[in-house]
């Protein structure tokens, strides 16, 4: 009995031990290692460059818009270039339509280390600008300045995706001679790199027409009172009138133009082909002609249309939809080379193939849109009405333009998907 005392006595104590043993508390296990959080993005830089104070502001922030609103884009989508992720970053500018700030600009974007400029929109001041970048190896293109000579230079840092004037230029005149049949024109224009060189281009054609074209009369990109030179113009009773400038400056004469009794057609270019003209030209407006180089406003995708809409709350003037496809180029050449370096990727932007807001579009060995589009406009009711798409020499009725886009569209297959390819990690992209 006392040893079945002992062994039950022993049996307690071992499981009393034991349970002892699984009452300690385990040990802290050590925290997980935080993750590192993921790298900062990389910042590039685009700089865009125009007026955005003085009378054509309104024309500098739209094509600000068009840029900002192709970068808040590429942000939102995400891009990787290198393996890295790339952060865009506009810096905005303001040349003040001024030439001597162009260079001025010019320089600080190249000091700032940006990769691409959009801009400027002046001929004036694109024009001196352009040495800097040309300098600096720094692609820049321009969705509004149309003088020739800006290609003309050699550069090889330089493009458009707008027309030049001497295709605009006969464009405006041709219409004018072949609609209006007038028998002697009066030329006049603002002095200006643009105004000046567009007033060259139509008097040219007009005299090519066997149209007389009297002699040039001449204001700046700052008169507002044109009453004397309209009055000369007045007295020797021509049948038309052309005037190369902005519509600041082209409001005021049109409308002096009219409280002085000359009735005869008023034509601009694109600088003054804005419904900005009503604003300052009233009831005066009515009825005039203009061009612009490329596409009108709303022969751009939808896709930007309604993007551009949405994010200003108002619609695009002018030149928006040309500094929108201009900055995707930059960005998409920056893609196709891998590589953010000016010196890199400027090979792939001057080969490029694109499908923009405004179209296709590729670049010749000067840098200019090849065959780039011309629009004829009136203004009827404050809005400006596109009447006819000049292109390759050929004109063409706007709805007729419509029309012919939307059978293209129609009868166009779309391609199948294609299904995605596996992603190499090790392969560069």
């Amino acid at each position: 009995m006392n040893r079945i005392r002992f062994s039950a006595i022993g049996l307690l104590l071992v499981v009393a031990l034991s349970m002892q043993g699984c009452s300690k508390e385990e040990p802290p296990k050590p925290a997980p290692k935080a993750e590192a959080p993921p790298p900062a993005p990389t910042v590039v830089k685009i700089g865009h460059a125009g007026p955005l104070t003085g009378g054509i502001a309104h024309l500098g922030k739209d094509n600000e818009n068009g840029a900002r609103l192709a970068i808040d884009e590429a942000n939102a989508k995400g891009t990787t270039i290198e393996g890295k992720k790339i952060k865009f970053e506009l810096i905005g500018e303001d040349d003040e339509a001024k030439p001597d700030k162009g260079p001025i600009v010019a320089q600080k974007f190249a000091d700032a280390k940006v990769a691409g400029v959009v801009g400027h929109l002046n001929s004036g001041v694109t024009i001196p600008a352009s040495g800097v970048y040309n300098q600096a190896g720094i692609p820049m293109i321009t969705g509004a300045a149309t003088n020739p000579k800006l290609t003309e230079q050699g550069f090889k840092t330089i493009f458009r995706t707008v027309g030049r004037d001497d295709q605009q230029g006969p464009a405006v005149a041709s219409y004018l001679a072949s609609e209006f049949k007038p028998k002697t024109v009066a030329v006049i224009d603002d002095a200006t790199a643009y105004g000046e060189g567009l007033a060259n281009e139509v008097e040219k054609t007009l005299k090519a027409a066997g149209i007389k074209v009297l002699p040039r009369e001449k204001g700046t990109d700052q008169t507002r009172d044109w009453k004397a030179v309209l009055t000369k113009i007045r007295g020797k009773k021509p049948d038309a009138i052309f005037y190369g400038g902005m519509d600041a400056t082209g409001g005021p004469l049109l409308k002096q133009g009219r409280e002085l009794g000359i009735k005869v057609v008023f034509s601009f270019g694109d600088g003054a082909c804005t419904e900005e003209m009503k604003k300052l030209a009233g009831d005066a407006a009515e009825g005039l002609i203009c061009s612009q180089a490329g596409l009108p406003v709303q022969a751009a995708s939808k896709k930007f249309l309604d993007a551009y809409k949405t994010k200003f709350s108002n619609e695009p003037i002018l030149y928006a939809p040309f500094t929108y496809d201009a900055a995707n180029l930059l960005i998409e050449a920056m893609k196709k080379a891998n590589s953010v370096d000016p010196a890199k990727y400027l090979s792939e932007l001057a080969k490029i193939s694109y499908e923009g807001a405004t179209g296709r579009i590729e670049f010749d060995e000067k840098g200019d849109r090849k065959d780039a589009e011309m629009t004829i406009f009136t203004l009827k009711a404050g809005k400006l009405e596109p009447l006819a798409i000049i292109k390759s020499g050929k004109t063409v009725k706007y709805d007729d333009f419509v029309k012919a886009g939307a059978a293209t569209a129609a009868t166009t297959p779309t391609p199948a998907p294609t299904a995605p390819v596996a992603e190499k990690k090790d392969e560069k992209k």
